[in-house]
């Protein structure tokens, strides 16, 4: 670097992670062999937003900026040979988004420090970035305490002669989740044909979209779980849960050009049969106070978080209301596999405060489900700020895949882009209440 030494910036206490309306504060620290001739020295702040219809590509298609600000820390003159230091100080507007980064774009923040040389010298640049976190309250969302659920009901022949139909209906006990929480899943089929039909499947599924000319629909599934299929002429049950992993928020508030999505996929083959149940992702749960009482809804599950016991078997109730439609008898439908447990067969354990800290935090690789079956599709869900292990220590910046969300398996995606939530909830409710 020829007379300069050392050229760095430093956050106050190192911190990372700030949060919108905040003041984000530091030292551009210089070390100079010789003297050094400058016109000035200047520190830049900002936050932008790119997007592109090729994946890696940092030709933005798009581009929006949240700020851009700009101190002169010291005037044209001379810095003699030895140590400098020389302190800034900015303002994060209240209206930033959340830090992301994603295959097809990026919401980034970063600091930069430009000396400014005289002609024909080499100017100094140097950068550091730091992260955004725009809380999402979930307890703002409307209706977000009550179930989110769907019905649809299938007509098909069989053998060319008879007749049959089935109905497939889902229910999850909340709206809306925080990485951690346990997503509790109630699924119904009354198979009313001669036929049995082929496995069920649910699947926690991301949707980011971005927002270009012709926009990009970035859909992988997050987590899967596998039931068996339902006898001709039966009715069953199956009830399961799903731990929500480090995710990126629902939305991003702030932004115009990137959004992301989350819904429950509950499909059936043989015949083919598709309800979503979309669900948003938040920062803040739920506060299920004793005047929003959380929906009752026993579950059975194969895995565990620390602090959270999903898979103690529930105590012995009677039917819900709604269920065993006709007085039927109702069979209880065995999970095959779920891919939030490890190749061992044991339950993935987590830290509470990976999930508290890091959004954007990846499982450890030991805990991930291989997949042979299919190629994967994209490189990450998804990344918010750096990912956090227990204790005093250094964050991970975002280059680092520890903090990608995992990925677990890959099946063919919906053919069309899911709903959101604000399309599909009131349509949800009405081809409920009107298929009871």
């Amino acid at each position: 670097m020829g007379k300069l030494q050392e050229f760095d910036i430093t956050f106050t206490n190192n911190k990372v992670v700030y949060g919108p309306g905040e003041s984000i504060s530091g030292t551009v620290k210089i070390r100079t062999g010789n003297s050094l001739q400058f016109k000035a020295i200047k520190v830049n702040c900002q936050g932008s937003c790119g997007i592109s219809n090729k994946m890696s590509d940092s030709s933005w298609a798009l581009e929006e900026q949240y700020f851009n600000s700009t101190l002169s820390v010291a005037d044209k003159g001379t810095l003699p040979a030895g140590e400098h230091s020389f302190p800034f100080q900015f303002l994060i507007p209240i209206a930033a988004p959340t830090s992301f980064e994603g295959p097809f774009g990026k919401i980034i923040y970063r600091v930069r420090a430009v000396i400014d040389t005289p002609r024909f010298s080499k100017d100094y640049k140097a950068q550091r970035p730091f992260y955004l976190l725009n809380l999402l309250n979930l307890n703002e969302v409307p209706a977000i305490e009550h179930p989110s659920y769907a019905v649809t009901t299938k007509k098909f022949s069989y053998l060319l002669v008879k007749t049959g139909t089935l109905m497939l209906k889902a229910r999850s006990d909340l709206r809306g989740y925080i990485p951690g929480q346990v997503i509790k899943l109630a699924t119904e089929i009354h198979n009313k044909s001669g036929k049995d039909t082929g496995c069920v499947l649910a699947s926690l599924i991301q949707k980011v979209t971005y927002k270009t000319k012709r926009p990009v629909f970035d859909l992988r599934t997050i987590a899967e779980v596998e039931g068996t299929g339902v006898k001709a002429g039966k009715h069953a049950e199956w009830r399961e849960q799903i731990i929500v992993p480090p995710l990126p928020q629902s939305a991003l508030a702030g932004c115009s050009l990137i959004d992301i999505d989350y819904f429950i996929q509950v499909s059936l083959k043989s015949p083919d049969a598709v309800i979503t149940l979309p669900i948003y992702i938040g920062n803040i749960a739920v506060n299920l106070s004793p005047s929003r009482p959380m929906p009752t809804s026993p579950v059975h599950c194969d895995a565990t978080i620390s602090g959270v016991m999903p898979s103690a078997p529930p105590a012995e109730e009677e039917p819900e209301e709604g269920l065993c439609a006709g007085g039927m008898a109702s069979e209880e439908i065995p999970t095959k596999s779920h891919s939030q447990q490890d190749p061992s067969g044991q339950p993935v354990t987590m830290s509470p405060s990976a999930f508290s800290h890091a959004p954007g935090a990846a499982l450890p690789p030991s805990h991930r489900r291989p997949d042979t079956s299919a190629p994967l599709f994209c490189v990450s869900t998804g990344a918010t700020i750096p990912f956090f292990t227990e204790g005093d220590v250094t964050p991970v910046p975002t280059s680092c895949s520890l903090i990608l969300p995992p990925e677990y398996s890959s099946w063919d995606y919906p053919h069309e882009p899911p709903p959101t939530y604000e399309e599909s909830c009131s349509s949800a409710d009405s081809s409920f209440n009107s298929r009871q």
